[in-house]
């Protein structure tokens, strides 16, 4: 396992469908890369960061988004979402995020996480 400190750095890609348009997903109404999607991107960018430094019992939440999403991007282009950890807090995770397409950076902005442990976290649900 890997120590969870600043520099650790993940990355997620998609391909701009149908799917995950702004009118697929209720976003708004063209088929362009949808704001959620983008979100997810970078959620999962982070999750890659940090993957390495969980055990089978433990995992992170996504707990707070800052972002912009700065250019609209067509269907069939490659959307690369980049993020960094900043800042270790305790069991809070800063990142830096970025969203690029094949062209230009097409947002950007701040994500939180919370380490959790995952049976205690499900077991609130009940």
């Amino acid at each position: 396992m890997l120590e969870l400190k600043a520099g650790l750095t993940g990355t997620a890609e998609t391909i701009v469908r149908e799917t995950n348009t702004a009118l697929a997903m209720g976003s708004g109404s063209l088929l362009v890369f949808a704001t959620p999607a983008m979100v997810a991107l970078m959620e999962q960018a982070a999750c890659n960061a940090v993957a390495d430094c969980f055990d089978d019992a433990t995992t992170s939440v996504g707990t707070l988004l800052n972002l912009t999403h700065d250019a609209a991007t067509a269907p069939g282009k490659k959307v690369t979402a980049t993020a960094t950890l900043v800042e270790v807090d305790g069991r809070r995770l800063v990142f830096e995020v970025t969203a690029s397409d094949e062209d230009r950076q097409i947002g950007k902005g701040r994500h939180e996480r919370f380490v959790i442990n995952k049976e205690k976290f499900l077991a609130k649900l009940k």
